[in-house]
């Protein structure tokens, strides 16, 4: 039996808007400011009155006799009063409900890099590249094109979390919010002989959904896993096109997520042969290991020695959704994305902060001792976690009463 449509599984979890019907009027979901909510709604109480005045010197008959300018100036205030209510009360109406991001980004690219910095270990590449980017295209009122963001690494390195991190510095709701759509292959694109009838599905979720906001974000999980050829239905709505069918996609967002296997199941005997479902991940470990055998520092590691290779690795890898894909042959992802894997140092620094979200006091011996049972690869020298911090948090279980 075929999976539900996309937009059928979505809607179901998350309540989004049917592509083929109008958005709904958003509901209340954001929290309350109520000293200046009070502030606004006096100022539409003041926006009625100046129209009720404007009114009464019109139909009074004593209003006939002022002079022609002193009316004048009465109904423009009048009428400057009313507009101010009026774009107040779409203010307060944000207090109180979700809306979408149509106002330049008022949160900044310092909030976002000091979200990153807390919560993201051992990914510097990854850190300016998404601030600068993210930044960059928020504050940006008239982009040439959607911001395209490719993830690439080991499982348990923070691709997923770093999409919650943006989502949530853009909507409160993050990935809860009805303006993020995520999309999982396995889950939403599962059958092979159905990839026509996807194409015309999630065509048709993009655009009704940038048609009701046009800061949409759309999150693709498990590319690797995705059919080929069928994230090239996305291409128009990527491309630098002013206006399809009257619909702008220039200010949507789209991220790409490679899931990828776990290290000890792609290297044999410390080799670095290229597997068909991990490639963009070889080649990050490969160059990460060589600049580490060569003594330079990881942070050394600069976006050019990764970013040429991995696109390359991607769009060669037959097993992956942009084998050959139109999008990369067009020059239409703007940043891939590379994860480094994690060292030791790194994934104590998860344990850590896994510790104090539970509200545990640090225990260094804990601390050392999960990080201890994780296994690291190449096997004589034990750099990188095979999972990254991906099973930090069950194996602390063990050690605590929850």
């Amino acid at each position: 039996m075929a999976a539900a449509a996309p937009e059928a599984a979505s809607r179901e979890r998350k309540r989004l808007p049917p592509a083929s019907q109008p958005a709904r009027q958003p509901g209340t979901g954001c929290s309350c400011r109520w000293p200046r909510a009070m502030r606004l709604l006096r100022g539409g109480r003041r926006a009625a009155l100046g129209l009720g005045l404007a009114a009464l010197l019109l139909l009074c008959p004593a209003a006939r006799a002022v002079e022609p300018v002193t009316m004048g100036l009465a109904f423009a205030g009048a009428a400057a009063s009313a507009l101010t209510g009026i774009i107040s009360y779409s203010r307060l109406y944000c207090y109180f409900a979700q809306c979408c991001l149509q106002r330049p980004w008022t949160r900044g690219g310092a909030v976002l890099e000091e979200d990153l910095d807390r919560k993201l270990f051992g990914q510097h590449l990854v850190k300016r590249v998404v601030v600068k980017a993210v930044a960059g295209f928020l504050n940006n009122p008239s982009p040439k094109k959607p911001l395209t963001l490719s993830l690439h690494g080991w499982t348990g390195t923070g691709k997923n979390f770093v999409s919650k991190i943006i989502a949530e510095n853009i909507y409160d709701s993050g990935l809860n919010s009805k303006y993020v759509h995520q999309f999982v292959s396995t889950l939403h694109f599962p059958h092979r002989q159905n990839v026509t009838q996807y194409k015309d599905q999630l065509q048709s979720w993009i655009r009704g959904n940038v048609t009701a906001c046009a800061r949409s974000i759309f999150i693709f999980d498990e590319m690797d896993k995705m059919h080929a050829g069928l994230i090239d239905s996305i291409k128009p709505f990527l491309d630098y096109y002013e206006e399809l069918d009257g619909v702008s996609y220039r200010k949507a967002i789209f991220i790409f997520l490679s899931f990828l296997l776990c290290a000890d199941q792609a290297l044999a005997k410390d080799s670095f042969a290229v597997f068909s479902s991990n490639a963009g991940a070889e080649k990050i470990t490969e160059v990460a290991l060589d600049f580490w055998r060569q003594g330079k520092r990881r942070e050394e590691l600069g976006l050019r020695d990764l970013e040429g290779s991995v696109a390359v690795s991607v769009f060669n890898n037959k097993n992956s959704g942009f084998w050959h894909s139109s999008l990369i042959d067009r020059n239409l992802i703007d940043y891939f994305v590379p994860f480094l894997p994690l060292e030791y140092k790194h994934v104590k620094m998860c344990i850590r902060v896994e510790l104090e979200s539970r509200g545990y006091v640090i225990d260094e011996d804990i601390v050392d001792r999960v990080a201890s049972e994780m296994t690291y690869f190449p096997k004589e020298e034990r750099i990188y976690s095979d999972k990254g911090c991906k099973t930090v948090y069950t194996k602390l279980d063990f050690y605590y009463d929850l």
